[in-house]
């Protein structure tokens, strides 16, 4: 297998497709994380976010808003860059198990899917607030949040490139 065929793999674009996954990291008692976000533009700061969270168990999923879903909370200039390409990015990291595409605003009914045993999500929310806390806690999982890093999202970036 190619590293490109091995990133690849971990792109899923259907919940159903993570089925068996899941099943067997359930089997070998893996501490799954979830995560998501639009991540248009990749920057330190989601490199930072995205590597403290796979620190909290054993294998990381995160879950990506699809390019409508985009559209439809940012505005029509949104994403920059497309699913695929935002995907394959997060793939190639080493820390990252799998990359799920979502069509809705918010991952709730991923959330419910996956079932993870931990939640994350940025320190500008509060964990009672964090779509999915409900499912996650009733599972006996939890709900972290993680500092972002000061300066460093997509929207100042392109704003930045705006001005040059």
């Amino acid at each position: 297998m190619t590293n490109l065929e091995f990133i690849n793999n971990k792109i899923y674009t259907n919940k159903s497709s993570l089925n068996t996954t899941l099943n067997l990291w359930n089997f070998k008692g893996e501490k799954v994380v979830f995560t998501n976000g639009c991540f248009d533009i990749i920057h330190r700061g989601h490199i930072e976010y995205l590597s403290k969270a796979a620190d909290l168990g054993t294998k990381l999923i995160i879950g990506i808003n699809n390019d409508n879903s985009i559209k439809r909370i940012k505005g029509k200039n949104r994403p920059i860059n497309n699913e695929y390409c935002r995907a394959l990015l997060l793939a190639s990291l080493e820390f990252v198990d799998k990359i799920i595409f979502f069509e809705e605003n918010t991952p709730y009914e991923l959330i419910k899917y996956i079932k993870p045993d931990i939640l994350v999500k940025g320190s500008d929310y509060k964990a009672k607030n964090i779509v999915g806390f409900d499912i996650v806690t009733n599972k006996g999982g939890c709900v972290k949040t993680i500092d972002f890093i000061d300066g460093y999202s997509s929207t100042s970036i392109i704003e930045k490139i705006k001005k040059l």
